[in-house]
């Protein structure tokens, strides 16, 4: 039996715990119009997509509102459906790019989640037959198998470019009505 609990440590973490940032990244980035250095990938009229810098795995995307809305039934019935539709044309995308096995797909609401900016996101984490190893345990290192401009530069070929009635922005079509 054993004494105390055992602990796996993560100290690399702690820069996201309460790091008092008073930017929003989703609220910011999308304005600063560098979608390439911001990783921005999309946008619609409501919505955008984006790779997340800080990838659990390659191809991982999110997809927010322009609105800062905390919580998901704070949406408006047009943004929520472009949330979503972004959501599934992101996933075909991915399918087609990086060909993973399945998804994970989620939101951290609130802080006490991990949620590192309380600005409504929703993750797509492309996942792969085997995909965990003992790499993030013993070694303390996620492999991340392809630099993220490549993963930029291939994905951003395969999202359709087209102009939106937002200024500034390119919108996913779904083909879904």
């Amino acid at each position: 039996m054993r004494d105390a609990m055992d602990r796996l440590w993560a100290p690399w973490r702690m820069k996201f715990i309460g790091s008092g940032s008073k930017d929003c990244v989703f609220c910011s980035l999308p304005l600063a119009g560098e979608d390439k250095k911001s990783l921005i990938l999309s946008r619609g009229h409501h919505a955008f997509v984006m790779m997340n810098r800080y990838p659990y795995n390659n191809g991982h995307l999110m997809v927010a509102p322009f609105r800062h809305v905390l919580d998901p039934g704070d949406l408006k019935v047009n943004e929520r459906l472009e949330l979503w539709n972004l959501i599934g044309d992101s996933m075909s995308i991915l399918r087609k790019t990086v060909r993973p096995s399945g998804f994970n797909i989620g939101a951290n609401i609130g802080r006490a989640s991990g949620a590192g900016f309380e600005h409504l996101h929703m993750h797509i984490v492309p996942r792969w037959d085997g995909d965990t190893n003992f790499m993030p345990i013993l070694g303390e290192a996620k492999v991340i198998p392809e630099y993220l401009e490549e993963t930029y530069e291939k994905l951003l070929s395969a999202f359709p470019a087209k102009k939106a009635k937002r200024k500034g922005t390119v919108a996913l079509s779904s083909g879904k009505k």
